[in-house]
C-alpha cells in the first residue's frame, strides 16, 4: 500500500484518475492538485478561482476535466500531457455545484446542487434543461433537497441521489421524472454505475448500501425496469464513496473502513475470492521501539509522542495479570510545526536520537536524559542540507542515520558528527524512479536492505559502501522486511502473505525458504485479509521469528515442521489441553495469538518482555460522530 501524506489545510472532497498513472484531487481550499505517484507528494496545484471545490469528473476520452465550484460555476480544464490548462466556464448558476457527471459522448454535463438538476451543453456552455427537485414528503416539504451524487447514462437518463433518501431517474430530453426509488429515511450520499449500465450501487448516511439492477419485465410492452435487488450493512456511519467494478462493490466512509464485497451472482463456487473483505487502516508500522531503553515512539499525523514503558516488580506464571509498580510515562511530544502531515519517523536504539520527515523538510533531534528532566537539541542547519525522506532508519549502534529519498537513493549520515563531507549515497545499479517503502539494517551494521515500490529489494554492503545484490523480484509488494541478527538472513513478507528467507552472504534463498515454497503455506494463512506490517526476532532463540498484522501476532519457529492442510493452523488453545506426548504430534512452526486486536506494534525486548500496542475499536469509534439512531422492534 502506498500513502500520500495529508495536509490539514487541504481537505479533499473528490479524487479522480486520468488513465492509470495520473491522480487528481479537489478540495475546500479551492485548488486542483495533481500528485506525483513516484515521489508520493503533490506535483502541482492550480487555483480554480471559484471558491471551495466540491466535485469533479473527466469526460470519457479523458481530454477535459469539469470542476463544480462553490460560486455556482462549472469550470472546464483541458488535460495536457504534463499539466491542466484552464479552458472556460459554463454558464454561471445560483448555488454551489455539489455533484456533476459527463455523458459518454462528451457533449453534455449534468450537475446537482440545492433543489436543482441542470444539464449543460458543453459546446455552447449554456444550461439547456433545469429540473426542480423537492423532498416529496409533506414532513420535509420546507427543507432544501441536496443532490449529493449524480450520474448520466448513455440513453440520456439522469440518476440522482439526494438528501430525502431517494434515488430518482429523469429523462434528460424532457426533464420529466421517470421513476423514484425510496432507499432510506436519511441522506443517500454516494452513487456509482457499472460499465455495462445495468447495475447501480448507492451508499447512505446510516451505513447501508443498496444495489439496483436493470431487469427485464414481462408485460404488454417489452422492456426493462430498475429494481432494488440487494441491501448490505457493513458500515456504522456515512458511506461517502462507492465504486462499482465488474466483480465487486467497494465502499468507504466515516468509519475509516474500506469494504470489498464480491458480486455473488458472478461467483460460481465458494472460494477466498468470493469472501467479504474489510480493510482497516493503517497498513504500515507507525510505532518505533528502543529495545534496550524500553521506549516507544508513536507517529501521529501532526506530532510524535515518546513514552517510557511501565514495569512490574511482581512475579507470576503465564496468563497472570501483574500489578503495575511504575506506570507508563509520556516523556516528550514533538509537533511538526507545519500543516503537512508526518511521512516517516525513526527512534535510535539507544533512545537519544529522533528523526522525522514531512514531504518538505526533515528534522533531527538529540534527547538528553538527566534524572527526571529531558533536554532536546534541534539540528536545524543539518536538516536544511537534506531533502525530505520517504523512510528513516538508525543503525543498531545508533551511529548512523539512513535517509531514503527520491529515485530509491539512500544517504548515510554519521552521528553525532553530521559532517556534510562524510555523507555517502547508496543507489541501486539500475535507475529506479520509484521510492523506497521499507528499510532494514543488520544488527552487526554490515548490511542494509531497501524495498522499493516496484517490488525490487536491494541489499547494500555498509562496510564497503556499495551495492551487494538484488533479491529475485517477486510479483507482490513486500509489506515487511527484517534481517535476522543471528544469521544475517533477510526475511520478507509480501502482500499475498508469502514468506521468503534470503541468505545475504550466499545471495540465494535458504533451504527453509525453498521448503516453505515447495510445501506451500496453509490455506487459512493465505486467506488473511490484512498484511504483515512488522517483523522482529527472539534475541535468545535464533530460529524464532515474530511477525504481526492487525489481528494477530505469530511466532514462527523454523526448527518445527511446517503446518500442512491436515493440521489446524490456530491450534494454540487445543495444544494446552493435550498431554506432552500427544502435543508433539500436533505442533507446527506457526504459533498464532489472536488475543490482542487491532494491533499497531509487537516487539520483544532484550529482557524477554513482549510489548503489544493495541488500538481498541471502541476507542476509535468514540472519536467518530454519533451514528444515526434507528428505531428497532421492542426498543
Amino acid at each position: 500500500m502506498l500513502v500520500i501524506p495529508g495536509d490539514k489545510k487541504r481537505l479533499v472532497e473528490a479524487i479522480t484518475w486520468v488513465g492509470q498513472d495520473r491522480l487528481l484531487s479537489v478540495g475546500l481550499n479551492g485548488e486542483i492538485m495533481e500528485f506525483d505517484l513516484q515521489r508520493l507528494c503533490p506535483k502541482y496545484a492550480l487555483n480554480a478561482f471559484g471558491g471551495p471545490l466540491w466535485c469533479m469528473s473527466c469526460n470519457y476520452e479523458e481530454t477535459y476535466l469539469a470542476i463544480g465550484c462553490e460560486d455556482g460555476s462549472v469550470k472546464l480544464f483541458e488535460i495536457g500531457p504534463e499539466k491542466l490548462q484552464f479552458e472556460r466556464n459554463l454558464d454561471h448558476q445560483k448555488g454551489r455545484i455539489l455533484s456533476l457527471a459527463w455523458h459518454k459522448l462528451g457533449t453534455m454535463i449534468v450537475t446537482g446542487s440545492l433543489d436543482n438538476i441542470r444539464v449543460f451543453n458543453v459546446k455552447s456552455g449554456h444550461c439547456t434543461i433545469r429540473i426542480s427537485v423537492d423532498q416529496g414528503d409533506v414532513i420535509f416539504h420546507n427543507r432544501v433537497c441536496v443532490i449529493w451524487s449524480i450520474s448520466f447514462l448513455s440513453d440520456y437518463t439522469i440518476v440522482s441521489a439526494d438528501s430525502s433518501g431517494k434515488i430518482q431517474f429523469w429523462d434528460c430530453k424532457t426533464g420529466t421524472l421517470l421513476r423514484t426509488h425510496p432507499v432510506t429515511k436519511c441522506d443517500v450520499l454516494s452513487l456509482a454505475v457499472n460499465e455495462a449500465e445495468d447495475s447501480i450501487v448507492v451508499g447512505t448516511a446510516e451505513g447501508t448500501i443498496a444495489q439496483f439492477q436493470r431487469v427485464a419485465v414481462k408485460s404488454e410492452v417489452v422492456g426493462t425496469e430498475w429494481v432494488r435487488t440487494k441491501t448490505f450493512k457493513h458500515h456504522t456511519h456515512d458511506v461517502r464513496a462507492v465504486v462499482h467494478t465488474t466483480s465487486a462493490l467497494v465502499s468507504g466512509g466515516v468509519d475509516s473502513q474500506l469494504v470489498i464485497r464480491p458480486l455473488m451472482d458472478l461467483v460460481e463456487t465458494k472460494s477466498y475470492e468470493s469472501a467479504l473483505r474489510k480493510v482497516l487502516f493503517p497498513h504500515r508500522n507507525l510505532v518505533c521501539c528502543s529495545r534496550t531503553e524500553n521506549l516507544l515512539l508513536f507517529q501521529f499525523p501532526e506530532q510524535l509522542e515518546l513514552w517510557r514503558l511501565g514495569s512490574s516488580q511482581a512475579v507470576g506464571v503465564p496468563g497472570d495479570v501483574l500489578p503495575i509498580s511504575k506506570k507508563p510515562e509520556k516523556l516528550l511530544e514533538l509537533k511538526s510545526q507545519s500543516c503537512h502531515h508526518i511521512r516517516s519517523c525513526a527512534l535510535s536504539p539507544c533512545g537519544t536520537w529522533i528523526a522525522f520527515s514531512t514531504i518538505h523538510r526533515l528534522r533531527l533531534y538529540r534527547i538528553h536524559y538527566k534524572n527526571d528532566s529531558i533536554k532536546v537539541n534541534v539540528f536545524r542547519k543539518f536538516a536544511k542540507t537534506l531533502p525530505s525522506a520517504h523512510q528513516l532508519l538508525f543503525s543498531a549502534d545508533s551511529t548512523k542515520l539512513f535517509i531514503a529519498f527520491d529515485h530509491s537513493r539512500i544517504q548515510v549520515v554519521p552521528l553525532p558528527m553530521l559532517a556534510f563531507k562524510s555523507r555517502l549515497c547508496l543507489a541501486p545499479k539500475s535507475d529506479n524512479p520509484t521510492t523506497i517503502c521499507l528499510l532494514a539494517v543488520s544488527e552487526d551494521g554490515n548490511w542494509l536492505a531497501a524495498a522499493s515500490c516496484n517490488y525490487e529489494i536491494n541489499i547494500y554492503n555498509l562496510t564497503e559502501l556499495k551495492h551487494h545484490c538484488t533479491v529475485p523480484v517477486y510479483n507482490h509488494l513486500p509489506t515487511a522486511i527484517a534481517i535476522n541478527p543471528h544469521t544475517n538472513n533477510l526475511i520478507t513478507v509480501h502482500a499475498d502473505q508469502q514468506i521468503f528467507e534470503f541468505s545475504i552472504n550466499e545471495k540465494k534463498y535458504t533451504d527453509w525458504s525453498r521448503k516453505l515454497q515447495q510445501q506451500g503455506l496453509h490455506s487459512l494463512w493465505l486467506e488473511r485479509d490484512t498484511p504483515v506490517i512488522h517483523i522482529t526476532f527472539n534475541p535468545r532463540v535464533a530460529t524464532q521469528i515474530i511477525i504481526h498484522d492487525t489481528y494477530m501476532f505469530c511466532i514462527i519457529d523454523q526448527s518445527l515442521p511446517l503446518p500442512n492442510e491436515r493440521l489446524h493452523l490456530y491450534n494454540q488453545g487445543t495444544l494446552k489441553l493435550m498431554p506432552v506426548h500427544a502435543r508433539k504430534k500436533q505442533e507446527h512452526a506457526f504459533k498464532i495469538c489472536k488475543k490482542y486486536k487491532p494491533l499497531l506494534h509487537v516487539e520483544l525486548l532484550l529482557d524477554g518482555s513482549l510489548v503489544v500496542v493495541e488500538r481498541p475499536i471502541m476507542d476509535i469509534n468514540a472519536q467518530l460522530p454519533a451514528m444515526i439512531r434507528q428505531k428497532k422492534f421492542a426498543t
